[in-house]
């Protein structure tokens, strides 16, 4: 069995602040017609150069291969161009077609992907939410309304959620780390006072930021919001400087934990040798794919550290995530989307219930893509998957951020 023709779909999500601008889907197709899917999930770039990317890295380093072959072909990726070194972009590419590898062998061998990576260690995996707003309220005044979130976390938690993420204290900026205006840490207490009001014990609290703080403003915000006890404060400080990331962790007694923006084995054993976080967020769609977190969950192993799956995109990256959590001792938690559009796309094959995902049982990631929806909603714009803003933190008039892929409003 070799790997034979590749098909990249660019599809865009009707609901862009609920998983980002657009999802690479990638479908492999092996020359004895088994078809695998993956998704990349890469945002440095744009769509249009990335499917060129995508393309080079299979003919260069897959095209021809026995999809068995994974470590070969990820050192193939990780070594091109005399690098040897972590490439976003690259591993980016890489990873959504390892990912698809993963399928091919599960359904070639009629076995669940976690089947091949040591068996089913875990029956159900505890999910977590974004705080998302519901269907009656605004969306705008959402993300700047304390009372708002605590709305929506109430009804997750009626939903079986037990752990919610929130992020209140932007704005993100591509200027780098940057004190907190004395709003932006106002507006988390009032967030993390809120919610915690309104689910009692019965949630954990997830604070989320994006690497926007500098090390000591970091350091001013974990401490104003210690008292509510989160069960994480999310990224820090920016991720290519691990050892201010470590200062923070010193200095707070609330878990850290990043990993979104990181890619290999390679970054993810810096931040634990650097005892910069305790609970680590790859995306399997940049991170390297399924095999390479494998490796990273053995290594936080040792550290005694936990992993957390992130998802900030669409629901075939969301699949490799659960397989992995499925198959590891350490899961802590994984993300979890809700759209119509995520259910739709895998046609229902995956959901969460009661705040928990079942692994499936079906072959290979043990989705059924609907190729015909991923078609019909192109992505035609020109921003990327995420952006980041290029205005200052606003000190005088207080900052309202939604995200790197706010709704687009009519």
């Amino acid at each position: 069995m070799k790997l034979q023709d590749l098909d990249i779909i660019v599809t865009a999500p009707p609901a862009s602040g609920w998983g980002g601008r657009y999802w690479i889907l990638v479908k492999v197709t092996t020359d004895t017609g088994i078809a695998g899917w993956g998704e990349c999930y890469a945002s440095s770039v744009g769509p249009d150069a990335m499917t060129h990317v995508i393309r080079d890295v299979f003919e260069r380093h897959m095209a021809g291969e026995n999809p068995e072959n994974i470590e070969l072909m990820f050192r193939r990726a990780y070594s091109s161009g005399f690098t040897q070194r972590p490439d976003l972009t690259v591993m980016g590419a890489f990873s959504g077609l390892e990912i698809a590898c993963w399928d091919i062998l599960g359904k070639d061998r009629g076995r669940p992907v976690h089947a091949l990576l040591g068996g089913r260690m875990n029956d159900r995996i505890r999910a977590y939410t974004y705080l998302y707003p519901l269907p009656h309220q605004d969306i705008m005044p959402f993300w700047t309304s304390p009372d708002m979130a605590a709305e929506a976390a109430a009804q997750k938690v009626r939903e079986g959620f037990t752990a919610l993420k929130f992020d209140p204290a932007g704005p993100y900026t591509m200027r780098g780390g940057h004190m907190p205006a004395m709003s932006d840490i106002s507006l988390s207490v009032a967030f993390c006072k809120a919610i915690r009001e309104a689910v009692g014990d019965k949630a954990d609290l997830l604070f989320g930021t994006h690497g926007q703080f500098s090390t000591a403003g970091a350091i001013r915000l974990g401490q104003a919001i210690e008292p509510y006890s989160p069960l994480w404060f999310e990224e820090p400080t920016p991720p290519d400087n691990i050892a201010d990331m470590a200062r923070v962790a010193r200095n707070l007694r609330i878990p850290v934990a990043t990993g979104e923006r990181m890619t290999t084995k390679a970054e993810f054993a810096a931040v634990l040798r650097a005892g910069a976080a305790e609970i680590l967020q790859p995306a399997l769609g940049r991170a390297g794919g399924i095999w390479e977190m494998k490796k990273v969950a053995a290594i936080a192993e040792v550290f005694n550290a936990q992993m957390a799956p992130h998802l900030y995109a669409g629901p075939v990256e969301w699949a490799a995530n659960i397989h992995l959590a499925a198959s590891i001792p350490n899961i802590l938690l994984l993300e979890t989307i809700e759209t119509p559009f995520h259910d739709q796309l895998i046609k229902g094959s995956i959901r969460a219930e009661n705040g928990y995902v079942t692994a499936p049982s079906a072959p290979g990631l043990g989705i059924e893509v609907d190729e015909e929806l991923a078609r019909a909603h192109p992505f035609n714009g020109t921003d990327l998957h995420l952006n980041m803003q290029d205005a200052p933190c606003d000190y005088s008039n207080g900052n309202a951020f939604a995200g790197g892929s706010p709704p687009i409003m009519d």
